[in-house]
């Protein structure tokens, strides 16, 4: 029984094998035919994953990719783009972004990337597909970190019948250029006409509009952005705390305590339900704390030569200072019309003391040869070495050796940039640009770019296409990189023509009006000259009030480098009464940091001292006395 229990099982598993062959036979066969109308076999589909995964990889690396291209020209016109300075340090570079153009009526939208180069004096086109869609009215900052931030921003179509607000962060890699998004869902709602700027490791958002077709919200909440943790985090004030009105288009600039917000522009309610434009003027300060609950803002007193009223102007900063370029101010004559006053004045804002200053231009003195001063250089090294080693505060001997020249070089480097010819040589003008607002500027190193910027004629808007350099050291005129107003020109000329025409067929009867305008403008301008007379009169005493007289001064058409040389051991000795960790070289660096915030902290009453003397006769240099010579003059 066994035996054949045994040959039973064995037939068994035989039937079953033998059925299971059949089973993968008759699947495998199945596999074929389907093979066969999917256009291949086996093999062929391997490959074919292969291929596939090749291509996804091609397009990601393509996706990646940042292409940069020199170019030959400059950047088209355009409007409301943004530009920053490269926060890298020593790399002399402008960063442009997007912006739009209206030609014919038909708009057209943005999202190149350009950089310029101060050195080479070279423009370059990077592109990436990782990039931001084109926008307009965006706001980008740059992180002493070395990434830029860009939020909001606008977009609409060729004939704006429809309209749309962007409300996505995106990071700038200052060094590869390299786009990253950032997405959070908890952030500031989409907006333009923002404003962004740095405190520590958080840049700050604040206001901005939504344009909803029909009717436009202003906004006045505050964000904060950290940029070791790449998140928003929105501020909330107490319920009895006064924050600013909500505007768009204003400035914000940093400050050691936060940030300072100026002026802007928001709509009000007015009759009938509509909303009515203001101009807005009023200073505040946003009081930072690393707990955002301990945020405030803090109204600010208007002090000093404050610009008029005007909007589409905006505050970069500079050595603790703000410069104000341009702006218009609408003057409503009635409902239906409006006539606009553009400027073209150059103000300075003093961060700590509150105070607007009026910049003006001087005429470009001529350059001197120069002259060799390596002993003066050497002598304030001995004199420097001489007062750290008595205070016995000098670097280690190999330290010292390595860094002795660091003021040397710095003085040289200064050397090369005054002395070195362009590779192109640019007009100057002894005149501001031409009025405009909404132009884009930043400061590089010492000198106010001025990018584009728009006019209005009539029912005219004009994109000005032009690109400016000004030294604000010297102020001694506008470098020209590019111009071309010759749409501006032909407008020009035609209204002159029908403003001829029109004077030959009224001219009789203007005469008689003229007489009496002529009066009134001679009344009005002794009222003003009485104004004038005794504003100056009370600002005299308090003009340019100084928060540091201890501190050496400098002199009128005194360089930097100058200052220093002649200053440097007083600095030095400052230094070392205040920085009682700190030695050798990196009290030098403070001496000379402390020269330099010194230098420009007391610019505007030195550019008033050398308005003065030049107008007194053409005093081209004034030199110290030398009181170890004794002589006598007959």
């Amino acid at each position: 029984m066994a035996k054949k229990d045994k040959k039973s099982k064995e037939a068994k598993k035989a039937r079953a094998a033998e059925k299971q062959k059949k089973s993968l036979t008759k699947a495998e066969l199945k596999n074929k035919k389907l093979s066969k109308k999917l256009g291949g076999d086996e093999d062929e589909e391997d490959e074919d994953i292969d291929v596939i995964l090749a291509n996804y990889a091609k397009e990601q690396e393509e996706f990646n990719e940042i292409k940069v291209e020199v170019l030959k020209t400059h950047p088209s016109k355009r409007m409301n783009p943004t530009m920053v300075a490269s926060p890298l340090h020593n790399k002399r570079e402008i960063i442009l972004f997007g912006g739009e153009s209206n030609e014919n009526k038909v708009f057209c939208f943005y999202n190149n990337l350009y950089t310029y180069s101060i050195d080479t004096d070279t423009w370059r086109k990077i592109t990436s597909k990782n990039a931001p869609l084109p926008r307009s009215s965006h706001a980008m900052c740059a992180h002493p970190s070395g990434v830029i931030l860009m939020f909001g921003g606008e977009f609409s179509s060729p004939k704006q019948s429809t309209f749309y607000h962007y409300g996505d962060t995106w990071i700038l890699d200052a060094e590869t250029k390299e786009w990253q998004k950032v997405d959070q869902k908890k952030g500031p709602s989409a907006r333009s006409g923002h404003r962004l700027s740095t405190w520590k490791n958080f840049i700050i958002l604040h206001g901005g509009f939504r344009d909803l077709g029909t009717s436009t919200t202003y906004l006045n909440d505050v964000w904060i952005f950290d940029v070791t943790e790449y998140k928003w985090q929105q501020v909330e004030f107490p319920p009895n705390h006064t924050i600013p009105d909500a505007r768009s288009g204003h400035s914000l600039i940093a400050h050691a305590e936060g940030a300072v917000l100026y002026g802007g522009y928001t709509k009000v309610k007015s009759k009938k339900n509509l909303q009515k434009g203001k101009v807005l003027n009023d200073c505040w300060l946003l009081k930072m704390k690393s707990d955002p609950k301990g945020i405030r803002f803090e109204r600010r007193r208007k002090q000093g030569m404050l610009p008029s009223p005007r909007v589409g102007c905006s505050l970069v900063y500079h050595k603790n200072r703000g410069i104000l370029f341009g702006g218009v101010y609408d003057f409503e004559e009635s409902e239906e019309q409006l006539e606009s006053e553009f400027y073209n004045q150059l103000y300075s804002y003093h961060i700590d003391s509150n105070r607007w200053y009026n910049l003006g231009l001087r005429p470009q003195r001529k350059k001197k040869e120069v002259i060799k001063e390596k002993t003066r250089d050497e002598d304030l090294e001995d004199i420097l070495n001489s007062i750290l080693a008595k205070a016995n505060l000098n670097d280690d001997e190999n330290e010292e050796n390595e860094n002795e020249n660091d003021l040397k070089k710095s003085f040289e480097e200064e050397k090369e940039e005054d002395d070195k010819s362009d590779t192109k040589v640019y007009p100057y003008m002894n005149q501001l640009p031409h009025p405009r607002f909404n132009a884009t500027t930043c400061v590089v190193d010492d000198v106010l770019y001025i990018f584009g910027g728009i006019y209005e004629k009539g029912d005219r808007e004009f994109n000005l296409d032009s690109f400016y350099a000004i030294n604000l050291g010297t102020l001694d005129g506008v470098k020209v990189l590019w111009e071309d107003l010759s749409e501006l020109d032909e407008e020009a000329s035609n209204s002159d023509d029908d403003e001829y025409e029109d004077e030959d067929e009224e001219e009789d009867d203007v005469e008689g009006e003229q007489v009496e305008e002529d009066e009134d403008e001679e009344e009005i301008e002794e009222e003003q000259q009485q104004e004038e007379e005794e504003e100056e009169e009370e600002e005299e005493e308090e003009e340019f009030p100084d928060p540091r007289s201890w501190l050496p001064h400098p002199k009128p058409f005194e360089s930097l480098r100058a200052f220093y040389v002649r200053t440097g051991a007083q600095f030095l000795e400052w230094s070392i009464s205040s920085n009682r960790q700190a030695r050798g070289k990196n009290l030098k660096k403070i001496a000379f940091d402390l020269c330099e915030d010194r230098f420009w902290e007391r610019r505007e009453a030195v550019s008033v001292a050398e308005d003065n003397l030049e107008e007194m006769g053409g005093v081209g240099e004034v030199i110290e006395k030398d009181t170890t010579k004794i002589s006598k003059r007959r």
